[in-house]
């Protein structure tokens, strides 16, 4: 695998110096697999049902992070900011954009029109605000990206109010003892854009920060194959890697949804 410097200089290529969210693989704004779940693959796909899978994957998220009318919401990994304003649905008297590139806070910022949604820059496992500043935190595909995920659990932790949720999801290793293979497979995780991380370990990390009730859903099965026929049938943006669906097949990769909350009076 790559070392840190040169993968960071990769994740600046693509989401900062590029836009990967306008390459054709993506649509809407989005930059993630999509949730496919009621929608037929057997015969063609359009770009609008690409947009909505992406928008159904934030959806998902947002129903189990049940955010409230009133809720402070933190999204880690904002992007161009299309998801953070989705979360605009639910009610919430603001919502923060965080993400690692400037360019991608300086194009969410260009895009948003709503004064209850700002972006800032900033690290999952280093962020910019104070204790006990968010009810609800959610990650849509972004986690496979740190470097750091005690960090980022810690800061999570650390930023929520007491009783407050956090939502991920995203793609993680099944076990450690498969993410020697996916750095040899798949090509994102050989360049080093993604990291192998062990959901078990994500977990451990998640409950080793003082957070509660920590869960891991596979949602794979409403994921990769989509995806793949997605892959098959679209546009192939610089060749894009196929060899997703293989590896989940093999049980090395899947699509999880992790939830956790902040106890009440935990003093995190």
């Amino acid at each position: 695998m790559t070392d840190r410097a040169e993968r960071t200089a990769r994740r600046r290529r693509l989401y900062g110096e590029g836009d990967l969210a306008a390459l054709p693989v993506f649509a809407g704004g989005f930059i993630n697999f999509g949730y496919w779940r009621g929608v037929d693959l057997a015969g063609e796909l359009t770009t609008e049902q690409r947009v909505a899978s992406q928008e159904a994957l934030y959806d998902l998220v947002l129903d189990a992070l049940a955010p409230r009318p009133g809720d402070r919401v933190l999204e880690v990994g904002s992007g161009g900011g299309v998801g953070a304003r989705r979360t605009l649905r639910h009610g919430p008297a603001l919502v923060r954009g965080l993400d690692l590139e400037p360019e991608q806070v300086a194009r969410a910022t260009a895009a948003n029109d709503d004064p209850r949604v700002a972006f800032t820059t900033g690290a999952a496992h280093d962020m910019p605000f104070p204790d006990a500043s968010f009810d609800r935190l959610l990650s849509v595909e972004a986690a496979q990206h740190f470097e750091d995920v005690p960090g980022f659990a810690r800061e999570g932790a650390r930023v929520l109010v007491d009783g407050g949720r956090l939502a991920v999801t995203t793609f993680f290793a099944t076990s450690a003892a498969a993410a020697p293979e996916l750095v040899r497979l798949v090509r994102s995780f050989t360049s080093g854009l993604d990291l192998p991380h062990p959901v078990d370990e994500v977990l451990d990390h998640l409950r080793a920060a003082g957070l509660a009730d920590v869960t891991a859903t596979s949602i794979g099965e409403h994921v990769w194959p989509g995806l793949d026929r997605w892959l098959e049938l679209g546009p192939h943006p610089n060749g894009w890697d196929r060899a997703y669906r293989r590896v989940a097949d093999r049980g090395l990769l899947d699509y999880y949804l992790v939830t956790a909350g902040k106890p009440a009076g935990s003093g995190v």
